[in-house]
């Protein structure tokens, strides 16, 4: 049994794999053969210390496999369960682990775990934004920045299945293909184009009621710019850096905007949100509303290089470790 630790925080170099023993589960924990790993860009922010760690501390959000044991109190589980996961506590860098049931769901049967690993961090985040944050109507038209990315792939096809014209940024021109071929109306390359300006556009000068910005700082400024009155600012991820300082009066009086930062776990912090969730994905996925297109596989022992690839924007879709 192997996992990947990290002892500081830094760059990818301080990704350590290491052999490990497990003990049993614990009573309301199963020991999960993990068959695949998901591999997101928070990872990053755990690993350079941007989301700060007690450490050593094991690293990855998500994973997929089989039951191989369970613990006493478990009743809802058995060995041999096809299982996936998100969430605390982190370690999925690993072969074998021990997790709570309370963030487990069931895989249903015609969904492969490979795919399944890559859906519990993005296609769950994918559903509390388009289902709870802002719920979207159909007919609605929709602004997402990183079109092309990881969850960007998951959102377009999934807001495009709810009747949204869906409008996609991306930072290059290569990836406005695989923005278009994922549900987006309309594909904006922002290092050559002003998007705000593009977007107001496209809606005739109204701008859109919702932006869902993963990218942070550098796309902030022009998201409030091309928001309709009362429009709502969703930001929820640092790709470009944090978030420079809000200043109330000057960027959201003047249009009655909303902000938000939501998270996860928010949204999924009970066994009940988290069965809902997870149903409204894997139903997407089984009626092919929602294709998912595996872009890369790395070993356990590349996790190293996968970072590199990760910060070096060369993952242009969901990516898995493969224990």
């Amino acid at each position: 049994m192997k996992a990947v630790e990290i002892k500081k925080t830094g760059g990818p170099e301080v990704l350590k794999l290491k052999d490990i023993t497990l003990d049993d589960p614990g009573s309301e924990q199963v020991t999960i053969e993990q068959k695949a790993i998901g591999l997101n860009y928070i990872d990053t922010y755990h690993r350079s210390g941007l989301y700060p760690l007690k450490l050593p501390t094991g690293i990855g959000l998500e994973g997929a496999g089989i039951i191989t044991d369970i613990g006493k109190n478990v009743k809802d589980f058995k060995v041999g369960d096809k299982i996936s996961y998100a969430g605390i506590p982190l370690g999925s860098y690993s072969t074998h682990r021990n997790y709570p049931t309370k963030n487990l769901v069931k895989v249903p049967d015609g969904i492969d775990l490979e795919v399944a690993a890559t859906l519990m961090t993005k296609g769950l985040t994918t559903f509390y934004l388009l289902h709870k944050t802002f719920p979207v109507k159909s007919g609605q038209t929709i602004l997402y920045h990183a079109a092309a990315g990881g969850v960007g792939q998951i959102f377009g096809q999934w807001a495009k299945s709810l009747g949204c014209n869906v409008i996609g940024t991306v930072g290059s021109d290569e990836k406005i293909n695989i923005a278009k071929e994922n549900g987006y109306d309309h594909v904006i390359n922002y290092n050559k184009e002003d998007f705000a300006k593009k977007v107001l556009e496209i809606t005739d000068g109204k701008g859109v009621p919702v932006v869902y910005d993963g990218v942070g700082k550098d796309t902030l400024d022009g998201s409030i710019e091309c928001l309709t009155i009362r429009g709502m600012m969703v930001s929820f991820g640092n790709a470009s850096g944090p978030l420079s300082e809000i200043n109330v009066p000057k960027m959201l009086q003047p249009k009655g905007l909303y902000l938000v930062r939501p998270a996860m776990q928010q949204y999924l912090s009970t066994k009940e949100e988290l069965d809902e969730a997870s149903k409204t994905m894997f139903e997407k996925i089984s009626s092919g509303k929602v294709k998912i297109n595996i872009f890369k596989k790395y070993k356990l022992d590349e996790v190293v290089q996968a970072h590199k690839d990760l910060e070096g924007r060369k993952i242009l879709g969901p990516a898995v470790i493969i224990p």
